[in-house]
């Protein structure tokens, strides 16, 4: 039983991680005002996509995508 409890807690901390993966996409825009940031984001989660396994890989996602944010508002000012 244990196997299954431990199978089922990653699967929802995977889902709770591609959620603020999703929501930081969608909201980037939003918050930081312009297209550059957009793009940025994007190109950060699909390279940080490439890398990890499991959660480590959406935490990677997510990083990418806020770094690539940010890069992407540093270049666009």
């Amino acid at each position: 039983m244990q196997n299954f409890d431990d199978r089922r807690t990653r699967l929802r901390t995977r889902l709770v991680w591609k959620r603020l993966a999703l929501a930081t996409i969608i909201l980037a825009p939003l918050a930081l005002g312009a297209c550059a940031e957009t793009v940025g984001a994007g190109a950060g989660a699909y390279a940080g996509n490439q890398f990890g396994k499991g959660s480590g890989k959406t935490a990677a996602t997510i990083g990418g995508a806020v770094g690539g944010a940010i890069i992407g508002h540093e270049i666009a000012h």
